[in-house]
């Protein structure tokens, strides 16, 4: 017999010992393709007489805890079996089995059976309670099985803000549905589609006014919209595909995968698709609904009737959760969408897809959210029941127990209310999902925070341990190389921003650190950044302060000085001479910003990292040259700011891009050069250090390492130098992965 508790699988069986020893080696060797087995344990008992095989009532077993599977894309029988008119899910947009379909996003509770879903609903009809009971069966024990007769439905509604005289207001055969929001999306309409874990919103990335009215209604004004691809025959057509990238596209986890684009492929993907950028993101369909979507896909694009590609954007306004429920999506999204795309399967817990990219060979999580989330990281040590709350930006959560980090799914931009309750209920979820009682809540240092405020509210009875952003970010890529914390190593963390230990904005920090501990030993040098947080909306704002900085005179062939009025310019010139509004920053993300600026790249930006992105997009690949920095010691602290170590100066880097741009030298030549030399800079900071401390292993963390040109040069420079370098693959080197470090170093913390 077998039966499922809360704490994992228990099997008893019967048999001649060679046998049994058999069974116990074939559970690892022959798993099925979802099962992850940490360990098997057994024990010999006397024989009991088994003549049958039984499964048995699930048992939850009070206090313990098992991991839950990700939501997994279809896999290729269903696939088969979905376009296939003799079997009996022919085109049902919810088929799956055992070895596919949604998992975390219908979770309520373990253990992880139908009635604790929101499959409950459904009550299985013959046939799939038949399939359900049969061992022999690729649905056997496939909790969310259903069929056309008995599963959720599929329908569309039309939004009122266009209509067809005579037309009915929705149409509610599945299939005749899926086919009018197909044409209508061919018609350049928007179309709101409910999917795994959220709405989507839809539209012909090859119809460039569909997709332009899609940023206007939406306020994304320049950000990237990610793409869903018919098949890899398509996305070979649009973009440069290695071998590696086409298994990331084609993994069960089925992320977006950032991928060079091609410029001679027809038609053409809309250039608003992502502006300013050599890259798409792209993933495939994931679910069934997403593959009939595609009509015809299996014939040459050349021959196709349908779409090639569909952007297919979170079903929200800019910086909102994305939307899961009908409800919600007829009301939030009327503004947005023609139609809606519905059906009646509910999601328990949104879930944004996941974002990758392949980086020498392997993944480089940007978004570790769908087909990842909530599977854990695997710790180097155990660790009390706790809770870290993450950051601001590209929040997740984390909760750990035993020698499990449970990673959230992506929660977003902390800066409103939906936000903010959308992180409760996940918190909340989590807490109960794996059966955590936190004896510690451990969070950022900034004291504004929402996930800290909301730290502070929930921290008793258990003891509440801040973590400065940098810290976090090392601890992170330490923990996920498996790294003990018994020595410490050269971490560079570098961002836009983090609350230093001294209230300054921190962002180009050379730590030496382990979990327990860390001594800040380098940093790029502090300028005023003007206006605040509100100042790095504004690039040229940014290059002002640098530029006067440096001493380099601020006139109007300067883009970023003709970029602002004579008055915007006198006060910035203002905040940097009295500090008047100008915290003092050290960050890598601002520098960026600044060199942007300064070439006349963006002056304003209207997401996070644009500048940078756009900058590493510009540069020139086979440049060699490189601009240096400045090294200057600084004595320990004496007033508030913690200057301690060595100051790297930007100051000769600012004054060679500026009389570079002055000299005609063309921007993307200059773009080069800047990225090669902070690799150097990081490379001689490091070998710096190393003489110093004795140290060998460089962690590299922080959103800036999202840059693979930056971090390619980087890596290169320090394994030349005899480095052993650590670097994230499994969850975000941005501030989506703080949330695991914030843990390990909570974990190793002296408790009051």
């Amino acid at each position: 017999w077998v039966r499922n508790t809360s704490a994992g699988v228990t099997i008893e069986v019967e048999g001649r010992p060679d046998a049994v020893n058999e069974f116990e080696a074939a559970l690892t060797r022959d798993a099925p393709p979802l099962a992850r087995i940490d360990r098997v344990t057994a024990d010999r008992l006397a024989p009991d007489g088994f003549t049958r095989f039984e499964i048995r009532e699930s048992v939850p077993e009070p206090g313990a805890f098992q991991p839950i599977s990700p939501d997994i894309s279809i896999c290729p029988d269903c696939l088969r079996e979905l376009l296939d008119p003799a079997d009996r899910r022919y085109l049902y947009p919810f088929i799956n089995c055992t070895n596919c379909g949604p998992r975390f996003t219908i979770i309520k509770d373990i253990p992880y059976d139908r009635p604790q879903t929101t499959m409950a609903a459904f009550d299985m009809c013959p046939d799939c309670a038949r399939e359900y009971r049969d061992p022999l069966n690729r649905r056997f024990h496939a909790q969310p099985v259903a069929c056309a007769v008995c599963g959720p439905r599929v329908w569309l509604e039309f939004s009122d803000r266009w209509s067809v005289t005579g037309r009915q207001s929705a149409i509610r055969n599945s299939q005749i549905a899926i086919e009018a929001a197909r044409g209508l999306l061919a018609q350049g309409k928007i179309a709101a589609v409910k999917g795994l874990g959220g709405f989507h919103l839809a539209c012909d990335a090859t119809n460039a006014e569909a997709v332009n009215e899609l940023r206007r209604r939406k306020g994304r004004v320049d950000k990237p919209f990610a793409l869903m691809m018919s098949d890899m025959v398509t996305v070979e057509h649009y973009c440069h595909v290695s071998p590696e990238e086409r298994a990331l596209l084609e993994s069960r986890e089925r992320p977006i995968v950032l991928l060079w684009k091609r410029d001679d492929a027809l038609p053409p993907i809309a250039p608003s698709v992502a502006p300013g950028q050599r890259t798409l993101g792209v993933m495939l369909p994931y679910t069934p609904l997403h593959s009939l979507l595609f009509a015809n896909y299996q014939l040459p694009i050349s021959n196709r009737q349908s779409l090639p590609a569909l952007v297919m954007t979170s079903g929200n306004y800019s910086e909102e959760p994305i939307v899961t429920r009908n409800d919600d999506a007829l009301e939030r999204l009327a503004p947005l969408a023609d139609a809606f795309l519905l059906h009646d399967r509910d999601i328990h817990i949104r879930t944004d897809d996941s974002v990758m990219r392949v980086f020498q060979g392997a993944e480089l999580p940007n978004r570790r959210s769908r087909g990842y989330a909530p599977f854990p990281v695997k710790l180097p040590f155990d660790v009390p029941p706790l809770v870290a709350v993450g950051g601001e930006l590209k929040n997740t959560f984390c909760v750990a127990r035993e020698r499990y980090a449970f990673m959230s799914h992506h929660i977003g931009d902390m800066e409103n209310l939906e936000t903010l309750q959308s992180f409760e209920a996940g918190v909340a979820h989590f807490e109960r999902l794996f059966r955590i009682t936190p004896e510690i809540i451990a969070h950022d240092l900034h004291p504004d925070y929402l996930s800290t405020r909301f730290a502070i509210r929930n921290s008793q009875p258990a003891t509440r341990i801040p973590v400065q952003h940098h810290h976090a970010h090392i601890a992170a890529c330490l923990a996920e190389n498996g790294h003990s914390g018994d020595r410490p190593v050269i971490g560079v963390a570098f961002d836009g921003t983090g609350y230093g230990t001294d209230g300054a904005i921190w962002g180009g920090e050379f730590l030496v650190a382990n979990y327990s501990t860390f001594e800040r030993a380098a940093h790029l040098a502090y300028v005023p950044l003007p206006g605040g947080d509100a100042g790095t909306r504004k690039p040229a704002r940014v290059a002002l302060s640098h530029l006067l900085t440096a001493g380099v005179s601020l006139d109007t062939d300067l883009p970023p000085v003709s970029a602002l009025t004579a008055a915007e310019r006198r006060v910035v010139e203002r905040q940097v001479e009295t500090g008047l509004n100008s915290p003092p920053t050290s960050s890598m993300g601002r520098l960026f910003d600044a060199v942007a600026a300064i070439i006349g790249l963006r002056e304003v930006v209207n997401y996070e990292g644009q500048a940078a992105i756009e900058l590493e997009a510009m540069a020139e690949g086979d440049e060699t040259e490189e601009y240096g920095f400045g090294l200057t010691r600084v004595e320990r602290p004496t007033g508030r700011l913690c200057t301690g170590g060595w100051s790297v100066e930007g100051a000769p880097l600012i004054r060679a891009v500026a009389g570079d741009f002055r000299a005609g030298v063309p921007a993307p030549i200059i773009a080069a050069r800047f990225h090669n030399g902070v690799a150097a800079m990081i490379r001689d900071v490091c070998v710096l250090l190393r003489e110093q401390q004795g140290l060998n292993e460089v962690a590299l963390s922080g959103g800036v390492f999202q840059n693979v040109t930056l971090l390619g040069k980087t890596l290169a420079f320090l394994r030349e130098a005899g480095f052993e370098v650590l670097i994230h693959r499994l969850v975000p080197p941005n501030d989506g992965g703080i949330a695991l470090g914030q843990a390990l170093i909570a974990s190793c913390a002296d408790r009051v």
